[in-house]
């Protein structure tokens, strides 16, 4: 059994656009489902584990 590195409610990003936060939402099907952080009306982002890694705030 293959074990997700993300879980539901974890804070990433897409590694091509490290600025825009992502809640993790579910994972199935081997893709993460992830809402826009803070952002519920925008559409849903599909990712695989290796196009996302863990969101650092940068300020």
């Amino acid at each position: 059994m293959m074990s997700n590195l993300f879980k539901s409610g974890d804070i990433v990003c897409a590694k091509v656009n490290p600025t825009k936060s992502l809640k993790v939402r579910i994972f199935a099907r081997k893709v993460y489902y992830c809402d826009v952080y803070n952002h519920p009306e925008e559409k849903e982002e599909v990712y695989f584990e290796r196009e996302i890694e863990f969101y650092k705030n940068e300020n």
